[in-house]
């Protein structure tokens, strides 16, 4: 009876043993399946943020030639893998000296290859990419294979912008020209010029030929949101025909707005 006893007691503890180790076992794989990681706070550029906590969004943006600043917060239950970036447009106009811009990096810095890491990246725009609205979208991948995007629309702008042209279309030698427009320099007014010339012009006598090239500094330089108004003097001397007006706004990075038109110079 007491053998009995012994044996029994034993089959009980292995049985025991044998379920507690099973359901050790279905515990750890249901921690090993974990849920996708969650994007939040997502920012990128200026301008994209809630006001007040409310719905509404500001639409986002950077310059051309600068760099724009992408920021977001990420709860991965397991460890990332890896973090990647896309930035790309679709039909915009590629002017001249501008280059089609397309980006694409995956991250996989140290500090990132964890649970819960916060994003933040400044990726530099090139100066000659073309303005206009891009495509942003940032995939977050765990070491399960899970992954979770968001995206976003953001406007590449010209850091120097001139809008508003006015000009006056002919002039009588020995008189002047008006001119006005508005300039926006993010980064600041270095300097306008303004190039008056023509080519090919018959120089009667008693005239000169007239190749103007003028700098505005006072009243504009480190100015960003200005009125450019100005009169300029055509010498009475001047041959009469159509002239090539080139009106050049520069920025204190050295970035450039350009505006033609022609000019007739009459009798």
């Amino acid at each position: 009876m007491k053998t009995i006893t012994v044996k029994s007691s034993f089959k009980f503890l292995a049985m025991a043993a044998f379920m507690a180790f099973s359901l050790q076992s279905c515990s750890e794989d249901d921690d090993s399946v974990a849920n996708a990681p969650v994007i939040s706070d997502f920012e990128y550029g200026e301008g994209h943020h809630d006001d007040d906590g409310g719905d509404h969004e500001e639409e986002a943006y950077a310059y051309k030639g600068s760099d724009l600043h992408l920021e977001a917060e990420i709860n991965a239950e397991a460890t990332v893998k890896s973090i990647t970036v896309s930035i790309h447009a679709h039909d915009l106009e590629v002017g001249e000296g501008e280059e089609e811009w397309d980006f694409e990096q995956v991250f996989t810095d140290a500090s990132y290859l964890v649970i819960n890491p916060t994003f933040h990246e400044h990726i530099d725009i090139p100066a000659n990419a073309p303005a206009g609205e891009y495509h942003v979208e940032l995939v977050v991948t765990d070491e399960l294979g899970n992954s979770t995007e968001v995206e976003g629309h953001i406007d590449i702008l010209d850091p120097v912008t001139i809008s508003d042209f006015d000009i006056d279309e002919t002039v009588v030698r020995g008189n002047d020209i008006h001119v006005e427009f508005m300039i926006a320099a993010v980064n600041g007014i270095h300097n306008i010029t303004v190039d008056i010339h023509a080519h090919g012009l018959t120089v009667g006598e008693g005239e000169e030929e007239l190749d103007l090239e003028l700098e505005f500094e006072e009243g504009y330089h480190e100015q960003t949101d200005v009125e450019f108004h100005e009169h300029i003097d055509i010498p009475a001397t001047a041959p009469a025909g159509e002239y090539h007006v080139t009106f050049t706004v520069e920025d204190e990075d050295g970035n450039t707005a350009e505006y033609e038109t022609h000019l007739d110079i009459t009798e």
